[in-house]
């Protein structure tokens, strides 16, 4: 499947991308950037339920997500599907793949959405030509990876309503950090997605979210969600205002 075009026939500028303090290393010099955006690619629009690439699939590239949202899954010894990740605009795919050259997971659209591709060979070259470049690059996937180790964190130790608690406050400060409302968002995953994330139940998630929504903690309109009242949540989810999990995947 061709999922992208020569960056020739797009204009396609990182300076001006509203995601660019995100998903790109800082402090690039105007010959970084340049070099960069003459390597980055980007493919035609990702329909809802189709992958940016299934396990078994060789490594080519990284991807940073542009718009919409993409969930992570690997494959389970009875052939179903575990749920490792859902990533909004400005966040990395593909990480999986460096240490072998062959992707581990499947990343499914959860709706339209459109991605950056870094050609990973000419993405190495950038960085052994630029230093500077290459340690902001080792910074970022530093941070991906600290983000997950957070969320398993989460997962191995706490109770339902905390994980759930916990999800709901990583997606807050994911959508604020993106300039949208950390009170009021939609979830582009489904209650069983969600489910299989926390390693939950369905109607465990489903009887949490009308708890929530009964105590004045949430308002909750099929998808759409409304904190209402995040100090709480905190409390459910046992966190700070400063420890709040902000990076997690």
């Amino acid at each position: 499947m061709n999922r992208v075009v020569d960056i020739s026939s797009i204009k396609l500028s990182c300076r001006s991308c509203s995601l660019s303090e995100l998903c790109l290393p800082r402090g690039l010099s105007d010959s970084e950037l340049d070099d960069l955006e003459r390597m980055m690619k980007q493919g035609r629009p990702i329909r809802r339920g189709e992958p940016l690439f299934r396990v078994g699939d060789p490594f080519h590239s990284l991807f940073a997500v542009r718009s919409g949202s993409i969930k992570v899954h690997l494959p389970t010894v009875n052939g179903e599907e575990q749920i490792v990740g859902f990533h909004l605009p400005g966040e990395l795919l593909g990480l999986d793949a460096m240490g072998h050259e062959v992707h581990t997971c499947t990343a499914i659209a959860l709706e339209t959405s459109s991605v950056c591709e870094l050609p990973y060979r000419q993405m190495q070259e950038l960085c052994h030509q630029f230093s500077g470049l290459n340690e902001q690059f080792l910074s970022l996937i530093s941070k991906e990876i600290s983000g997950e180790h957070e969320m398993l964190l989460m997962l191995g130790k706490k109770n339902a309503e905390v994980r759930l608690a916990t999800f709901l406050l990583n997606l807050s400060a994911r959508f604020k950090a993106r300039g949208f409302s950390e009170r009021e968002f939609n979830l582009s995953m489904s209650r069983h997605d969600i489910a299989n994330y926390l390693g939950l139940a369905v109607e465990t998630v489903s009887r949490l979210f009308t708890r929530f929504h009964d105590e004045g903690v949430l308002q909750v309109q099929r998808r759409l969600v409304m904190i209402k009242d995040i100090q709480q949540l905190r409390a459910i989810a046992q966190v700070s205002d400063k420890n709040c999990p902000a990076a997690a995947r």
